[in-house]
């Protein structure tokens, strides 16, 4: 059997478990000293950015953290490991990612949070980690699914609720 389709499911019941998450995989990427390329996937307003947001508050930023639907790729250069955080949901082609120079931002040791990644398809560097966010009641339904070796062993060490 294949690492690489292993996958987990949480239930997420409100902005800060969504936050939460996002402190979990900040944690587990930095202290395994890697790289790696999140795709976030979900309807607007499914907590996307939320999850974001737990990702650099747990690397120390303290500012705000919104979406870059405009700018495409909002970076954090200053936290440790730097954070690329990219919102296609306006990209028009993905060659545009092209000559933004895209490759550069998956080199090293940073970590890449994709919004809307299936804008980019073509373009885009396979995932380590795609987590898909959908409503559920009150709560969020999260699926995070392995498509690396290295999100094998994120999925696999990942403590969250419950």
């Amino acid at each position: 059997m294949s690492i690489f389709g292993n996958e987990r499911r949480f239930f997420l019941e409100g902005e800060s478990e969504t936050e939460h998450l996002g402190d979990e995989l900040a944690r587990l990427v930095k202290a395994s000293g890697h790289g790696a390329t999140l795709y976030l996937d979900g309807d607007l307003g499914m907590g996307k950015t939320t999850l974001s947001r737990g990702v650099m508050r747990c690397l120390g930023h303290e500012g705000a953290v919104k979406s870059p639907t405009y700018t495409l790729v909002e970076p954090y250069e200053d936290l440790e490991p730097p954070v690329y955080h990219f919102d296609l949901y306006r990209l028009g082609d993905p060659e545009e990612l092209e000559y933004m120079g895209i490759r550069d931002y998956f080199s090293g040791n940073a970590l890449c949070l994709i919004e809307w990644p299936e804008r980019g398809k073509g373009v885009l560097p396979e995932p380590d980690l795609e987590i898909h966010i959908e409503r559920e009641g009150e709560g969020r339904s999260v699926v995070l699914r392995a498509r690396s070796a290295f999100g094998a062993t994120l999925l696999n060490e990942i403590e969250l609720i419950g």
